[in-house]
């Protein structure tokens, strides 16, 4: 009987973790968190996507909802990989240190500051940038008080080491001043080539520093989390004999990269991680996990999860571009921001060159369909699309007479297919319709009801998901300049 009994207590265990779901679904990585009031607030990495570093809002850390960006237009200093956003709120100040690649340089920490988590931000620009770039950075108070900046020396993207480092920054937080120190490196088996995304909490008269280490993306990631302390913030610091603390679990792995937070008076977690099923199609999810101090000073993460209480599986977005601006769900790319306008119910993409303009969406499962209904134009081709970056996509777009299909691959295109239409004065309703994050259809209707399948050959579209990011759905227009295309509804779900 206690066998059984045991048995029954480790499969409900399992069944629990197994259950986890996350808090914010869909591409989401890096996430940091702040309490502003009774309000939480995370942001995360948006990479290669426009506006930078979504934020979002919540009062019980469960059900979140995006009230805007941290940049809605890009800094002035930093042209791609905007990455890792740490989030910090003193004397009713928002911060927010943050990574990009400098223009003509290389990976930086900056600094941001507004007087809400909601915005507006005013950028101070680049605290530090090394040789082989800087990234992660998050602000720490010393014993003493003073404040500290961390961040980790990106070594491992040049075959070295990647000690973090800390220095003083000053009262304004816009310059680091003093000597630079380092803290710890990866010198572990476990940690491998990497030790990054350090968060810091301070209890019991100890610091701990929650990091990351090994390899962070795609279906090969390694990604784990462990934990060092110091009972002084420059050191010297010791690591938990039994690292890693975090590891995949369930249906999640390669957890880490986040920060902590107090609710309810607990402890808890905010951190990413890749859903086994859906993987790099989807992103990095955000989790919340709870922890816990031991009595011999060190930190364990227990069984409790912090979950949505809305419906398991269930999304759908119908977007009629009434409004006068986009949805904030909405991004584009960093390199090719497109033109837009709404009104009269309808979205017009301008095409400026020959490349093609679109917006997307992120996507939460592996299975899902997005629907888009155009106004076809004589020149311009107006679809729906599954979209990696700029140089690789897959989308079906339509103009007056035809439907045409086709693939980008590193840039190059090419026609999967072109169908003949008689919609010379009718909306065209074009679908994609995806199932088990790779298996790819295209259809069509004149009325928005009945589809008709565009067949072609099925395309192998494993390559579409960037390294860091996630595939997302969206818009897609191309033609020559000056063509406008003409949008009037878009319609997304999960299947």
């Amino acid at each position: 009987m206690k066998k059984l009994t045991l048995g029954l207590l480790l499969l409900s265990l399992v069944q629990l973790v197994h259950a986890q779901r996350a808090v914010v679904r869909g591409d989401f990585a890096d996430p940091s968190i702040i309490q502003v009031g009774d309000t939480y607030y995370a942001a995360a990495t948006s990479s290669n996507w426009a506006p930078a570093f979504p934020i979002m809002k919540s009062k019980d850390l469960k059900n979140w909802r995006q009230t805007g960006s941290i940049f809605p237009d890009l800094t002035s200093w930093a042209d791609f990989y905007y990455w890792a956003p740490e989030l910090s709120y003193e004397d009713g100040r928002v911060y927010v240190y943050y990574t990009a690649h400098k223009k003509g340089g290389n990976l930086c920490v900056g600094v941001a500051s507004a007087y809400s988590p909601e915005g507006p931000f005013k950028d101070h620009g680049p605290l530090v940038c090394q040789e082989v770039g800087s990234i992660d950075g998050f602000p720490m108070r010393d014993e003493n008080g003073k404040l500290h900046l961390i961040w980790k020396e990106d070594g491992n993207s040049v075959g070295k080491p990647t000690p973090i480092w800390i220095q003083e920054i000053n009262a304004e937080r816009t310059a680091l001043v003093g000597e630079k120190k380092e803290l710890f490196r990866n010198d572990t088996p476990w940690e491998a080539n990497l030790v990054e995304g350090v968060s810091v909490i301070k209890n019991n008269g100890y610091f701990y520093a929650i990091y990351a280490a090994a390899g962070c993306c795609g279906p090969g990631c390694t990604y784990a989390t462990g934990v060092a302390r110091s009972k002084h913030l420059m050191g010297p610091w010791e690591k938990f004999p039994g690292n890693p603390i975090l590891t995949a679990q369930g249906d999640w792995m390669c957890p880490g990269h986040g920060t902590a937070v107090r609710y309810n008076d607990k402890n808890y977690f905010m951190y990413h991680a890749y859903d086994k099923a859906s993987n790099k199609y989807t992103g990095r999810q955000a989790l919340i996990r709870g922890f816990e101090f031991t009595a011999d000073n060190w930190l364990r993460f227990t069984d409790e999860f912090l979950e949505p209480t809305g419906k398991v599986g269930a999304y759908m977005v119908t977007e009629n571009f009434d409004q006068n601006n986009l949805g904030l769900q909405w991004s584009w790319s960093v390199f090719n921001k497109p033109e837009i306008e709404m009104k009269n119910g309808k979205l017009g993409i301008q095409i400026s060159d020959d490349r093609e303009a679109f917006i997307a969406r992120r996507i939460h499962s592996r299975s899902y369909e997005a629907t888009v209904e155009i106004v076809p134009g004589k020149s311009v081709n107006a679809g729906v699309a599954l979209i990696g970056d700029d140089k690789n996509m897959i989308y079906a777009a339509a103009k007056q007479d035809s439907i045409g299909i086709t693939l980008v691959k590193g840039g190059a295109k090419s026609s999967l297919g072109k169908f003949p239409i008689a919609a010379a004065r009718k909306n065209v309703f074009l679908k994609m319709t995806v199932n088990n994050n790779t298996d790819i259809l295209f259809s069509y209707s004149l009325n928005g009801k009945d589809f008709k399948a565009l067949k072609i050959d099925s395309p192998d579209i494993t390559y579409l998901p960037p390294w860091d990011r996630a595939v997302r759905a969206g818009i897609v227009a191309k033609g020559i300049e000056g063509d406008v295309a003409v949008v009037e509804g878009f319609v997304f779900k999960s299947l």
